[in-house]
């Protein structure tokens, strides 16, 4: 089921990455119209969505190692969301100094590392119990 949502996800991301961007910046930033974003962003969401997509449908190894990458990013965003916050500053706005983020956005991000790495532990935890299944 979670794998059928993911690949939804990165469905919408090719299909309407404009508004993916919004909806991040609206949480995210409080002057989102006097920010520019570099001109490759969209893009950059859609091959994101490209990827999540294929290793949704595909399963297997790839799908489990994606999902070991968002584990490792989630935890990543988890304990350290202003380690993020200036990752992701300097890598979508042309002029990172002129964004103001939103003070709750900390949380918002926190909340996302906890569900990408409870997400990731719980693919992990079903592969090591489908693989036990097979081997005993």
């Amino acid at each position: 089921m979670l794998r059928a949502v993911i690949g939804v996800l990165g469905i919408l991301a090719v299909l309407v990455p404009d508004r993916i961007l919004e909806i991040f910046e609206a949480a995210a930033i409080e002057n989102p119209n006097e920010c520019a974003t570099k001109p490759w962003i969209r893009s950059g969401i859609r091959a994101e969505g490209i990827v999540v997509t294929i290793a949704s449908l595909v399963g297997g190894r790839t799908y489990a190692r994606m999902m070991d990458l968002t584990g490792v990013f989630g935890a990543v965003i988890l304990l350290f969301p202003q380690l993020y916050r200036r990752f992701a500053i300097n890598l979508l706005y042309e002029h990172p100094d002129e964004v103001e983020w939103n003070h709750q956005f900390t949380d918002g991000v926190r909340i996302i590392g906890a569900l990408y790495v409870f997400f990731a532990v719980r693919a992990f935890t079903k592969r090591r119990a489908n693989k036990s299944v097979t081997h005993d």
